[in-house]
């Protein structure tokens, strides 16, 4: 069910906004509109601009409760401006000083990874790096070269220089080492082994003191000494944090709803009368709210508003609100992957929770399996609070229900009596094709009475709407009803062995509404008063309009066997656990194995419980929301949220 709005407008003082805002609407939701929109005939009109004063406090308070990470349980309390701004600062400037801490370790850190990383590849060097960088007359060079020209010097180039390369480390790419050269040459050395891309590694003087393994062992050691100061100080923040987390969540409660009640100015609009500015509100509140709200400021001298019941006066359509009983209201997820429906739409939630438990029992009628769905899917619904777990299990209390009438559980099609057929078994006359499954049969029927029960949704649409021919004349109109409904009556007749009605009767009920829906636009056009009634070419329109009634015709006979897959999934299931019994031997007479049993009826419930369920998904939205549903609607969004009056108390 859509929930009855009301359109209101509010105006007071521009000074006096914040106070009606805390007041009066922070007690009820409304779902507000932009008034500089709404509002185009009034003159003089401009928006309210003003900077959100809450804004900054909200970024740092949002900030401690991102660092305190997932809070749970921690209760709220009231606490004004004051006190907040008193938290944000002390908290501030206490977890400021750990920071810097933490980044000065964590830049002392960076070093000393560095520092190994430069050392680690010559930790077979037996001298000290001090002495090596230090020599008098020999210049040393630290790097790395690539493998491939490491073999090119060493064929060609090495034996030619006057050095000497010590390699202390290789892998598949690389070989590191240093070479030793003279001062005298060292230019022309040092030309060559760039010329072999021979990668320089720095060290830094006066700063290593110690053969590279002792030194790489110092500074792992320090890096793990540096990494336990920084963690320290983490959980330093951490312990204040959760010291005043209620303090930090209460203040973030607070600050979210005087920010947002803030933000009423950017859709409100201001005008000047007589030398005072004046504020403006619109927007939409439920019946039952808007009643509360006009009799809770009906003494406040500084407070008017108008709730508008004239529609030609509203520039927009109104929101769309669900209220259904709790029972179905999980299944209200079905209908918004659709679309929400329009205001002035009928709410198919109901029609959804029932027609889609109802076709799901059919399709997959077991008692047992039917039994794991309901508990497993209500079990998952309390813990997690999941609207398809809920979905699940109402649909596997149908399914149990289905299984009593087949009289199936566990794929066992012996233990229990049907009470009503075997969807395998069973067979109907039907005069003129001979015997058919009487659940294909029974599958046809059901879904031909779903689709009148959709265009009867149609025509109510329709005259919410106010539109003609969607009322009279369309496919899914009264006319449509009226052919559907006489072909849905001659079947059953067919069926049960009774005579058919008078061939003339027939001929008018089934000719005079398809001729109708053939030329429903000028029809329709010459009610409204409107001309020409054909507009173009009247043959082509002719030829046009023959083809789309065929294209009907066909789209109703379609969607009609659309609704054999029921009988088809009722009949699969059966099939599919005689497989999984003859697998375990239980069809043989001989030993049962029930481990094939337990296995292959997790799998069917699993697999066959999903194809279900999207099978029964198609049904709903392609052959019952198409000829009535369009989903169009704009969800109610309350703009507001609660603020408790201490929290309000400091505000500017």
């Amino acid at each position: 069910m859509i929930e009855k709005m009301k359109f209101l407008s509010i105006t007071g003082p521009k000074a006096d906004i914040d106070r009606v805002v805390n007041d009066y609407l922070s007690k009820y939701e409304i779902h507000l509109e932009n008034a500089m929109a709404q509002l185009t005939q009034v003159q003089h009109l401009s928006p309210y601009i003003q900077i959100n004063p809450y804004r900054d406090l909200l970024t740092k308070v949002n900030e401690f409760a991102d660092l305190l990470g997932e809070a749970q349980d921690i209760p709220l309390e009231d606490i004004s401006l004051e006190e907040i701004q008193s938290l944000l600062d002390t908290l501030g400037k206490r977890i400021s000083l750990l920071r810097q801490e933490c980044e000065e370790l964590t830049a002392q850190r960076t070093a000393a990874a560095e520092d190994i990383n430069r050392l680690s590849p010559f930790s077979s060097l037996p001298g000290d790096v001090d002495k090596l960088v230090h020599y008098r007359f020999v210049q040393v060079r630290f790097g790395r070269i690539q493998r491939e020209y490491y073999e090119k010097f060493k064929t060609y180039v090495y034996d030619n220089l006057d050095t000497m390369f010590y390699p202390c480390q290789e892998d598949p790419d690389y070989v590191w080492g240093l070479y030793f050269v003279l001062w005298t040459k060292m230019e022309q050395v040092d030309a060559a082994f760039s010329s072999m891309h021979f990668e320089r590694i720095y060290l830094k003087k006066d700063f290593y003191h110690g053969t590279p393994q002792t030194l790489c062992s110092q500074y792992r050691q320090k890096l793990a000494d540096l990494e336990k100061e920084y963690d320290s100080r983490q959980e330093e923040i951490q312990k204040l944090l959760q010291e005043d987390a209620s303090k930090i969540l209460s203040a973030q409660a607070a600050l979210n709803a005087l920010s947002t009640n803030f933000d009423v100015r950017k859709v409100a609009a201001c005008v000047k009368e007589h030398q005072e500015t004046f504020y403006i509100l619109c927007g939409w509140m439920s019946e039952k709210d808007a009643s509360a709200f006009m009799k809770d400021i009906e003494d406040d001298a500084n407070l008017f508003c108008v709730v508008e019941d004239d529609k030609n006066k509203i520039n927009c359509k109104p929101p769309t609100k669900l209220k259904n009983p709790k029972i179905f209201k999980p299944f209200e997820m079905y209908v918004k992957m659709y679309g929400l429906p329009d205001y002035r739409e009928i709410d198919p939630t109901i029609f959804v929770a029932v027609t889609y438990s109802f076709i799901f029992g059919i399709m997959f009628g077991d008692v047992g399996q039917g039994l794991l769905l309901a508990a497993g899917g209500f079990l998952l619904y309390k813990i997690k609070h999941m609207d398809l777990a809920a979905i699940i299990g109402t649909a596997g209390i149908f399914s149990t229900f289905f299984g009593f009438m087949f009289g199936s559980i566990f794929g066992f099609e012996d233990i229990l009596e049907p009470i009503w057929l075997r969807p395998a078994e069973s067979m109907t006359l039907v005069p003129g094709l001979g015997n058919m499954n009487t659940v294909f049969v029974a599958a046809i029927i059901f879904g031909m009475f779903l689709i009148l029960l959709t265009m009867i949704f149609h025509i109510v649409n329709a005259v919410k709407a106010k539109d003609m021919e969607g009322t009279w004349f369309d496919q899914n109109a009264v006319c449509g009803l009226v052919f559907y409904g006489t072909l849905t009556v001659c079947v059953l007749l067919l069926i049960t062995g009774n005579p058919l009605p008078a061939a003339g009767l027939l001929v008018i009920l089934f000719a005079v509404p398809l001729l109708i829906i053939m030329v429903k636009e000028p029809i329709t056009r010459l009610a409204e008063k409107k001309s020409p009634a054909i507009e173009g070419s009247k043959p082509m329109f002719f030829v046009q309009s023959f083809f789309e009634l065929f294209e009907i015709m066909l789209s109703f006979l379609s969607n009609t066997l659309s609704f054999v897959r029921i009988g088809a999934f009722a009949v699969s299931h059966a099939a599919m656990m005689g497989v999984v019994l003859m697998l375990a031997g239980a069809e043989s007479g001989g030993g049962t194995n029930w481990i094939i049993i337990v296995l292959g009826n997790l799998f069917v419930c699993a697999m066959e419980g999903l194809i279900v369920g999207i099978q029964v998904l198609r049904l709903e939205y392609y052959e019952m929301f198409s000829r009535f549903y369009k989903g169009s609607g704009k969800e109610f969004r309350p703009f507001l949220k609660r603020v408790n009056r201490k929290s309000t108390s400091g505000q500017a």
